[in-house]
């Protein structure tokens, strides 16, 4: 059974940074990949970033791009995302899901609860 908990959320002012954690159950890193999405107050969910279990090879959204680090560790069945030069739109609910290697929430099966990320300005 695939079980995964976000951790790590918080307030934060702009220009600073969070890192979040996504503890996953054994069979977790089994799926091709591991990523997080987010979904802020009025809208969709939106990807941010994945990792791929197998051989590493990651994929980010524009948004997030040189500002937020994916990161995996296998042994300890964690993901991770460092999140740098926090700005007010990233504020939003984050997920850490598991799928297969793509940037649709469609294609991950396996969801967690989410945890809130607040930055103000």
């Amino acid at each position: 059974q695939v079980h995964l908990e976000e951790s790590g959320g918080g307030l934060v002012q702009a220009g600073g940074s969070l890192r979040l954690s996504c503890a996953a159950s054994e069979r977790t890193f089994s799926n091709a990949a591991v990523g997080w999405f987010r979904q802020a107050p009025g809208k969709g969910r939106e990807f941010v970033a994945t990792i791929a279990t197998f051989g590493g090879s990651t994929y980010y959204a524009d948004s997030v791009k040189g500002r937020f680090t994916i990161s995996g560790n296998n042994p300890k069945n964690t993901l991770y995302l460092e999140m740098n030069n926090l700005k007010p739109e990233d504020t939003a609910v984050y997920y850490c899901a598991a799928g297969i290697y793509s940037t649709e929430d469609s294609d991950y099966k396996y969801w967690g609860q989410g945890t809130q990320v607040t930055v103000s300005s």
